[in-house]
Protein backbone atom coordinates (compact mmCIF):
# COMPACT_ATOMS: atom_id res chain seq x y z
CA UNK A 1 0.00 0.00 0.00
CA UNK A 2 1.71 3.72 -0.92
CA UNK A 3 -1.24 5.84 -1.37
CA UNK A 4 -3.62 7.50 0.43
CA UNK A 5 -6.43 5.95 -2.11
CA UNK A 6 -5.33 3.00 -1.70
CA UNK A 7 -5.50 3.30 2.33
CA UNK A 8 -8.86 4.25 1.95
CA UNK A 9 -10.21 1.57 -0.75
CA UNK A 10 -8.53 -0.21 2.26
CA UNK A 11 -11.16 0.24 4.85
CA UNK A 12 -13.78 -1.80 2.85
CA UNK A 13 -11.93 -4.98 4.03
CA UNK A 14 -12.81 -6.49 7.39
CA UNK A 15 -8.95 -6.06 8.47
CA UNK A 16 -5.87 -3.80 7.98
CA UNK A 17 -3.26 -5.65 5.93
CA UNK A 18 -1.04 -7.45 8.02
CA UNK A 19 2.06 -5.63 6.65
CA UNK A 20 0.86 -1.69 8.04
CA UNK A 21 2.84 -0.70 11.36
CA UNK A 22 0.92 -0.35 14.53
CA UNK A 23 0.39 3.46 13.68
CA UNK A 24 -1.12 3.17 10.46
CA UNK A 25 -3.15 0.10 12.23
CA UNK A 26 -4.07 2.54 14.55
CA UNK A 27 -5.62 4.79 11.74
CA UNK A 28 -6.83 2.38 9.71
CA UNK A 29 -9.55 0.81 12.60
CA UNK A 30 -9.80 5.23 13.32
CA UNK A 31 -10.80 5.15 9.11
CA UNK A 32 -13.39 2.33 10.08
CA UNK A 33 -14.73 4.67 13.22
CA UNK A 34 -13.80 2.32 15.78
CA UNK A 35 -11.25 4.70 18.15
CA UNK A 36 -11.12 2.28 20.75
CA UNK A 37 -9.58 -0.64 18.63
CA UNK A 38 -7.51 2.51 17.22
CA UNK A 39 -6.23 3.42 20.55
CA UNK A 40 -5.78 -0.30 21.17
CA UNK A 41 -3.12 -0.39 18.51
CA UNK A 42 -0.84 2.33 20.45
CA UNK A 43 -1.82 2.86 23.97
CA UNK A 44 0.89 0.42 25.38
CA UNK A 45 3.25 1.44 22.49
CA UNK A 46 5.85 4.18 23.33
CA UNK A 47 7.50 4.80 20.19
CA UNK A 48 7.46 8.37 19.01
CA UNK A 49 5.58 7.66 15.72
CA UNK A 50 2.69 5.52 18.34
CA UNK A 51 3.05 8.85 20.27
CA UNK A 52 1.74 10.83 17.46
CA UNK A 53 -1.21 8.40 16.52
CA UNK A 54 -1.75 8.36 20.05
CA UNK A 55 -2.11 12.51 20.29
CA UNK A 56 -4.30 12.12 17.26
CA UNK A 57 -7.33 9.99 19.04
CA UNK A 58 -6.98 12.02 22.20
CA UNK A 59 -7.60 15.20 20.05
CA UNK A 60 -10.07 13.40 18.16
CA UNK A 61 -11.67 12.19 21.85
CA UNK A 62 -12.05 15.87 22.78
CA UNK A 63 -9.47 15.06 26.13
CA UNK A 64 -7.20 18.09 24.49
CA UNK A 65 -4.97 17.82 27.71
CA UNK A 66 -3.92 14.40 27.37
CA UNK A 67 -3.34 14.72 23.20
CA UNK A 68 -1.21 18.14 24.33
CA UNK A 69 0.65 15.16 26.47
CA UNK A 70 1.07 12.71 23.57
CA UNK A 71 1.76 15.31 21.01
CA UNK A 72 4.89 16.60 23.36
CA UNK A 73 5.97 12.76 23.56
CA UNK A 74 5.69 12.76 20.04
CA UNK A 75 7.95 16.29 19.71
CA UNK A 76 4.73 17.67 17.98
CA UNK A 77 2.77 20.40 18.16
CA UNK A 78 -1.17 19.92 17.62
CA UNK A 79 -2.09 21.05 14.30
CA UNK A 80 -4.12 23.45 13.57
CA UNK A 81 -6.11 21.29 11.14
CA UNK A 82 -9.77 19.22 11.14
CA UNK A 83 -9.50 16.31 12.69
CA UNK A 84 -9.91 15.20 8.65
CA UNK A 85 -7.06 16.83 7.13
CA UNK A 86 -4.51 15.49 10.23
CA UNK A 87 -5.38 11.77 9.70
CA UNK A 88 -4.74 11.85 6.12
CA UNK A 89 -1.03 13.93 7.18
CA UNK A 90 -0.74 11.22 9.58
CA UNK A 91 -1.82 8.45 6.64
CA UNK A 92 0.30 9.79 4.03
CA UNK A 93 3.61 10.17 6.62
CA UNK A 94 3.45 6.82 8.12
CA UNK A 95 2.93 5.73 3.98
CA UNK A 96 6.12 7.28 3.12
CA UNK A 97 8.07 6.24 5.56
CA UNK A 98 7.32 2.25 4.89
Amino acid sequence: MKTLAEFKESLNFEQPARELSAPLKSLWYDGKGDWHQAHAQVDHLNDQASAWVHAYLHRKEGDIWNADYWYNKARQSRPNLSLEEEWEQLVLHFLNRG
